[in-house]
């Protein structure tokens, strides 16, 4: 009981340091801050300029395109590649995810790709055409490669109301390898084949003929084919070296391939749903990694064989992180 008045003196000498302390720290936010948050319109823009600094890009000395060298000598050429470049460096949330994305992807198409011989490039086509996704264009076009109705049906593609294999990756790369292919054929140089896969193979040939030039770098084309190839390139280069454009991906940042099994399916499915459960998933997971089947049942009124994805062991595992 006799140290009461000591302990007391103490707590009230601790209290008021801890006031002084909260009041300096509250001192020096406030001043801090006033040094940003300012009325002067001269002293806002010398803190907007010190603080915000966006820089233009170093082009590369030297590039090429499917084997096939870019003449990056010409003004033209190297401001169209800037600009491609830049997009797709300050666009960061879209070139992140197609980091990211790729990773999943990637490894098939290069394989499908190797196999039917296509130059590696062209797996970029998917990356600008569709981001990756199962989008629809405007037009209509759908799937990673961005096929037409009409098209997807002449390379080999079903396309109904309840089977649009343009949605189905494995099967549309390989039908993208055969029109790529045939571009090549046409036209004896692989950028020419990349543009005609955007503006057909009778819009290139219209232009050959008219402009009496047979690169496609001396063409003037349509501002969107005019971009085409450049914008293929310019993900090339910064998907293959990112860091040089300021992306810094660790492993565990990008996406995993999912875990699969296959199963065929040799008969009519009048509810999806059903059968989902019935392989031990559900009907979401089925449609994931099918997007392929677009409707909730299966006629197959021609008894095809169709084989479908379902999740293996440790598909809705995270991968184990890695530095």
């Amino acid at each position: 009981m006799n140290n009461l008045p000591n302990a007391l003196h103490i707590a009230l000498r601790t209290s008021l340091w801890a006031l002084l302390l909260l009041g300096g720290s509250l001192g020096l936010h406030l001043f801090t801050y006033s040094t940003f948050v300012v009325d002067n319109d001269l002293d806002h823009q010398r803190n907007f300029n010190d603080g915000y600094k966006v820089f233009s890009l170093t082009l590369p000395n030297e590039l090429s395109f499917c084997g096939e060298e870019v003449p990056l000598q010409r003004l033209d050429v190297r401001e169209r590649l800037d600009r491609e470049l830049l997009v797709n460096t300050y666009w960061q949330s879209n070139t992140l995810l197609a980091h990211k994305r790729a990773s999943r992807w990637f490894p098939m198409i290069e394989r499908i790709l190797e196999r039917e011989g296509v130059p590696e490039d062209m797996k970029y086509i998917a990356v600008i055409e569709s981001g990756l996704t199962n989008v629809v264009s405007p037009a209509g076009a759908a799937g990673y490669w961005q096929f037409m109705k009409e098209t997807a049906g002449t390379h080999g593609l079903e396309v109904n109301g309840e089977v649009d294999e343009r949605y189905h990756v494995e099967k549309s790369t390989m039908a993208a390898c055969k029109y790529l292919k045939n571009g090549y054929a046409k036209y004896g140089n692989w950028a020419l084949a990349a543009a005609s896969y955007n503006l057909g193979q009778g819009g290139v040939d219209k232009q050959l003929g008219r402009q009496k030039r047979d690169n496609y770098f001396d063409l003037l084309l349509n501002e969107e084919t005019a971009r085409y190839v450049y914008r293929i390139m310019a993900m090339k280069e910064i998907m293959r070296d990112p860091e040089r454009y300021g992306f810094h991906l660790r492993k565990k940042d990008l996406y995993a391939p999912y875990l699969t099994r296959a199963a065929e399916i040799t008969g009519p499915v009048a509810d999806l749903t059903d059968y989902a459960i019935g392989q031990g998933t559900d009907y979401k997971t089925l449609k994931l990694l099918n997007p392929w089947l677009r409707d909730n049942h299966l006629t197959n009124r021609g008894g095809k064989t169709y084989t479908v994805l379902l999740p293996a062991e440790g598909f809705d595992s995270v991968p184990p992180a890695q530095d």
